[in-house]
C-alpha cells in the first residue's frame, strides 16, 4: 500500500512573545530574550526568581467569556492555539463546516496538566473545607481536558487523547497525530504541547530538583545552550499546535501547505529518572529511528532544533548523540529556541515544531542567544544571530525525564 503523505497546514503559539505567528517568529529572529523576574507570586525565598512567562494573555473571542475565567490556564492555552492553527490553515468558520469531523482529531499533550487548579484546590480543601472545592476541579486538572474542550467546541469526533511524556510530550503528540493520518484512521490532526507551570509549586518543584538557573539579576542571560557559563534551564510555558493533513485532502480544500511531515521517531533511555545516558545511544537511537521512518539519510539533514535545555549535562549529552549519526556536524546549522523563551517543558517540541516549520517556510533561521563560551566540542554551526538557510530537511529533538525522547522529521513541500 501507498504511504499517506502528510503536510503541515496549519500553525498556532501561545508565547511569552504573544499569541500570533508572525511576532513570535519575529522576536526569535531579533534575537529577544522573553525572560523576566516572577513577579505574579511572591517568590523572594526562592534559588530562581526568573522565567519566560506568558503576560497579559488575552484568550478574545476563541473561548467563550465565562469560560475563559474558570478554566486552567493550559486549557485556555489550548484551545487559543489550537483554534489559531486552524486559522492560519485557512479553516474558517464556513470552512469548518464543510470538514468531515469524524475524520478529524485533536492529540495536545501535556506534561503537568492543570497545576494551578491543582495547587488552588489543595488550598481551598485545606483552609475553606470541602464544600468549597470546585465541582470543575477533576476536569480541569486532567492533562486531556484542554484537547476534549477543544474537540467540544469544533465538534471535531476523530481521535483525540493526551499524552504525556514530560519534555518529549509535544512531539510524541505529533508523530501519534501522524500514524492515524498515516493508517487512514483521519484526514486532519490538531497536534503539539501545552504548559501553564510557572506558579508557586511548580516553580518550587523545579528548585528542588536544582534544575533550575540561579541569573536572577540577569534573568535575559539565563538560558544560555552549549555555553560553558550554563548554570540550568529558565522555566517557560505556552502552547504550541500544528495542523497536519494527508497531502490529497489539503489539496483539495486549497489549504497553504508549509511544509512535509516526513517521520518521527522514539524511543527510552532505560536509565534513569532525570540524567541522560552518558553513552548518548538513547538519544543516537531516537534520531535514527526518526530518519529511517522518514526515510532519509542523515547527510541530507542541514538544520536541527535541538533539545538544548541549558543544563550542564544534558546539552552535551545531545550534541555526542548528534555525532554518532552526522559525521560532518560543522556542516549542519543547529540552534536552540530555548535560549529566548525557555523550557516551556510539554509545550516545549510544540513550539520548536512552529519554529521549523516558519524556518522551512521563510528560509530564515534564528540566532541562539548567551552563547558566549562554547563548548569546545560542540562543532556543529550555531548562528549567533539570524541567518538565511533553504533546509532540505530538518530534525526537532525533545527529550524527557524518564529518558522519553521523540524526534520529527519536516522538509519543504515542493508541489
Amino acid at each position: 500500500m501507498k504511504k499517506r503523505q502528510i503536510v503541515v497546514t496549519g500553525i498556532g503559539v501561545v508565547s511569552c512573545f504573544g499569541n500570533d505567528i508572525e511576532p513570535f517568529y519575529s522576536s526569535l529572529l531579533a534575537g529577544k530574550s522573553g525572560a523576566a523576574a516572577i513577579d505574579a507570586f511572591p517568590c523572594e525565598e526562592f534559588p530562581t526568581r526568573i522565567a519566560a512567562k506568558i503576560t497579559n494573555f488575552d484568550p478574545g473571542d476563541y473561548i467563550d467569556k465565562r469560560q475563559a475565567r474558570r478554566v486552567d490556564p493550559y486549557i485556555a492555552y489550548t484551545m487559543v492555539a489550537g483554534k489559531k492553527a486552524l486559522e492560519y490553515a485557512k479553516i474558517d468558520p464556513q470552512a469548518l463546516e464543510k470538514l468531515n469531523k469524524q475524520r478529524c482529531g485533536i492529540i495536545i499533550g501535556s506534561g503537568m496538566g492543570g497545576m494551578e487548579t491543582f495547587a488552588n484546590g489543595v488550598q481551598t480543601l485545606l483552609e475553606k473545607g470541602i464544600r468549597r472545592v470546585t465541582p470543575f476541579f477533576v476536569p480541569f486538572i486532567l492533562s486531556n481536558m484542554g484537547g476534549a474542550l477543544l474537540g467540544i467546541d469544533l465538534g471535531f469526533m476523530g481521535p483525540n487523547y493526551s499524552i504525556s511524556t514530560a519534555c518529549a510530550t509535544a512531539n510524541n503528540s505529533i508523530i501519534a497525530a501522524a500514524d492515524h493520518i498515516y493508517q487512514g484512521a483521519a484526514d486532519l490532526m490538531i497536534c503539539g504541547g501545552v504548559e501553564a507551570p510557572i506558579i508557586p509549586m511548580g516553580v518550587a518543584g523545579f528548585c528542588a530538583c536544582k534544575a533550575l538557573s540561579q541569573r536572577n539579576n540577569s534573568p535575559e542571560k539565563a538560558s544560555r545552550p552549549w555555553d560553558r557559563g550554563r548554570d540550568g534551564f529558565l522555566m517557560g510555558e505556552g502552547a504550541g499546535v500544528l495542523v497536519l493533513e494527508e497531502l490529497e485532502h489539503a489539496l483539495s480544500r486549497g489549504a497553504p501547505i508549509l511544509a512535509r511531515y516526513l517521520g518521527g521517531g522514539v524511543s527510552c533511555d532505560g536509565y534513569h529518572m532525570t540524567d541522560p545516558r552518558d553513552d548518548g545511544e538513547g538519544v543516537a537511537l531516537c534520531v535514527r529511528n526518526a530518519l529511517a521512518n522518514a526515510g532519509v539519510s542523515p547527510d541530507e539533514v542541514n538544520y536541527i532544533n535541538a533539545h538544548a535545555t541549558s543544563t550542564p549535562l544534558g546539552d552535551m549529552a545531545e550534541v555526542r548523540a548528534l555525532k554518532k549519526i552526522f559525521q560532518d556536524p560543522q556542516k549542519i546549522v543547529m540552534n536552540a529556541t530555548k535560549s529566548m523563551i525557555g523550557h516551556s517543558l510539554g509545550a516545549a517540541g510544540g513550539l520548536e515544531a512552529v519554529v521549523t516549520v516558519k524556518s522551512i517556510v521563510d528560509k530564515m533561521v534564528h540566532p541562539t542567544i548567551n552563547l558566549d563560551d562554547p563548548e569546545p566540542e560542540l562543532s556543529f554551526h550555531v548562528p549567533t544571530k539570524a541567518e538565511f538557510l533553504e533546509i532540505v530537511v530538518a530534525i526537532s529533538n525533545s527529550f524527557g525525564f524518564g529518558g522519553h525522547n521523540a524526534t520529527i522529521v519536516l522538509a519543504p513541500y515542493k508541489g
